[in-house]
C-alpha cells in the first residue's frame, strides 16, 4: 500500500561542518558547497551513499554521491535510508522538492533552505518491491537522456574554457606592448580580518553585511548569512567593501574573484578574502578580467603556502604580482571585446541551458506519469 512520507521518517539530514575556503582544488575526495559544481578536499567526514542538496547558493540542487566525500555547512546530507531507494528519492525530490520549498517563501527567489523545510517535505511512497519496479522500468528510459545530460553538461565545460582562453588571448595581444607594475603601486590590498575578529557571537540579525569567500567564488554579491552591528562596522572600517573593489579569494579555493556592484550593500569582508582598490589608472573590470587571467593565475600559484588547505602566503608576495597595464582607452577597449565574447558564449550557454532543463524535466514528467499510474 501507498502510503505519505515525510522526508525526515525515511533517511537522516544533516549539514556538513566544513567551511567554504576549507577545500583545496587538488584534494582527492569530493567537496560540496552549494555551487553548481564541487570542488575538492584533502579530508573527507563522510563515507556513506548520499543525496546532498544545497541550502544556499544554488539552492535545492540535489547530487547523489556515494564514497567518501565532504561537505560545507550549508549543505544537506541525506543518508541512512529507510524503506526508500535513493534513486527513487533522489529523482522525487529533483520534481517536486522545488515546488515544495518555492511555496514557503516569498518572492522569487529562495535565500536558503531551513532543516525544517526538508523535514517537513511530504511526498507519496510506494513498497519497496514496487520502487525496485519502478527504478528498473525509470533506469532504462534514463539511460539515454543522462547520455544527453552528461552530453550538455560537458558542453558547458567547452564554453568555460572556451571563455578562457579567449581571455588569455586578450592579454597575448598587448603583452609585449603595454607596461607592467606591481599589482602593490596600482592598488590598495587589505586582507579580511584574523584573530577571531569575527566571531559568531558578534553578528547580529540585521546590519551591515559581511562578504564571505563563496561572493568571490560564485561571482556574485547577493545572499548574505552574517550581519555586523554600528558599533562592530565602526571598528573595522578599513575592511569596508565599496563598490569596483575587487573580492579575491585567499584560501582553499583561492584566485576566485569578483567586482563588487554599484548596489551591494554597504559591509566589511571576512578572514578568507582580499579586498583589491585599483587605483584612478585602472579600470576595475579590466583588472578583474586580468585576475582571471593565466598571466596573473600562474604568479598567484608561487605564492601559495600550505599542505593541507592552501593559503595565499601574505598581502606582502600579492603586491609584487605583475600586472600587465595599458592605458585606460586600451583597457576600456579590452573589456569592450571580452564582454562582447561573452555575450555570444552567453547567447550559446543559454540554449544549451534550455535543452539541459528540457530533459531534466522530461526525467521528472516521466516520473511523475509512472507515481501516477501506479496510484491509480
Amino acid at each position: 500500500m501507498w502510503k505519505t512520507v515525510k522526508l525526515a521518517n525515511i533517511c537522516s539530514i544533516k549539514t556538513g561542518k566544513k567551511d567554504v575556503n576549507e577545500g583545496n582544488s587538488d584534494g582527492q575526495y569530493p567537496f560540496f558547497t552549494c555551487a553548481k559544481k564541487h570542488t575538492y578536499s584533502n579530508v573527507y567526514s563522510f563515507d556513506c551513499e548520499a543525496i546532498l542538496i544545497a541550502g544556499n547558493g544554488a539552492v535545492g540542487q540535489t547530487t547523489y554521491y556515494h564514497g567518501k566525500f565532504e561537505a560545507y555547512q550549508r549543505t544537506y546530507i541525506l543518508s541512512d535510508f529507510r524503506d526508500v531507494l535513493p534513486k527513487l528519492l533522489l529523482s522525487i525530490l529533483q520534481g517536486k522538492l522545488m515546488n515544495h520549498l518555492s511555496s514557503m517563501v516569498l518572492g522569487n527567489t529562495i535565500p536558503y533552505i531551513k532543516k525544517g523545510m526538508l523535514e517537513n517535505f511530504e511526498f507519496l511512497l510506494p513498497p519497496l518491491a514496487e520502487q525496485q519496479r519502478i527504478v528498473a522500468k525509470l533506469d532504462a528510459a534514463f539511460a539515454e537522456i543522462d547520455k544527453t545530460i552528461a552530453a550538455a553538461e560537458n558542453k558547458f565545460q567547452a564554453l568555460e574554457l572556451l571563455e578562457k582562453n579567449a581571455t588569455d588571448e586578450l592579454f597575448d595581444e598587448v603583452k609585449l606592448l603595454a607596461s607592467r607594475e606591481k599589482l602593490g603601486n596600482i592598488c590598495d590590498l587589505v586582507r579580511g580580518p584574523f584573530g577571531g575578529s569575527l566571531k559568531k557571537n558578534i553578528f547580529v540579525e540585521r546590519g551591515f553585511s559581511v562578504y564571505e569567500q563563496q561572493h568571490a567564488i560564485n561571482d556574485q554579491c547577493t545572499s548574505f548569512r552574517y550581519f555586523i552591528s554600528n558599533e562592530k562596522f565602526d571598528e573595522m572600517k578599513r575592511f569596508t567593501v565599496q563598490p569596483n573593489d575587487i573580492l579575491m579569494s585567499c584560501s582553499g579555493t583561492i584566485g576566485r574573484t569578483t567586482i563588487v556592484p554599484s548596489d551591494a550593500p554597504l559591509g566589511i569582508i571576512n578572514q578568507a578574502l582580499l579586498k583589491i582598490t585599483p587605483h584612478s589608472n585602472v579600470v576595475p573590470e579590466y583588472l578583474n578580467l586580468y585576475m582571471k587571467s593565466r598571466l596573473f593565475n600562474e604568479q598567484l600559484m608561487d605564492g601559495v603556502d600550505g599542505a593541507a588547505i592552501q593559503n595565499v602566503a601574505s598581502v606582502k608576495v600579492l603586491k609584487k604580482i605583475e600586472v600587465v597595464l595599458p592605458t585606460v582607452y586600451i583597457q576600456q577597449t579590452l573589456v569592450f571585446k571580452a564582454a562582447k565574447n561573452s555575450d555570444i558564449l552567453d547567447k550559446i550557454a543559454e540554449i544549451s541551458c534550455k535543452k539541459h532543463l528540457n530533459l531534466i524535466s522530461l526525467k521528472s514528467a516521466l516520473l511523475a506519469a509512472e507515481l501516477q499510474s501506479e496510484v491509480a
